[in-house]
């Protein structure tokens, strides 16, 4: 995702964010943005987690019965 940035072009960004918000905001605006993608992690295994217990359920009854 970032690969075509490189490294100039993330510096100039972090330098317009530091000029528009300012030294004070940013780092509330990083420890924000980390507990967003924190939880988007967690939801997100969360959720593969309970689709990998279905499937792992529904092959446990499709071969109970084949086997019947």
């Amino acid at each position: 995702m970032f690969s075509s940035i490189g490294f100039p072009g993330l510096i100039l960004i972090l330098i317009i964010a530091l000029v528009i918000f300012g030294p004070k905001k940013l780092p509330e605006i990083g420890k924000a943005a980390g507990q967003t993608l924190r939880e988007f992690k967690k939801s997100t295994k969360d959720l593969t987690g309970d689709v990998t217990d279905e499937i792992k359920e529904a092959k446990d009854i499709v071969h109970g019965k084949e086997s019947k």
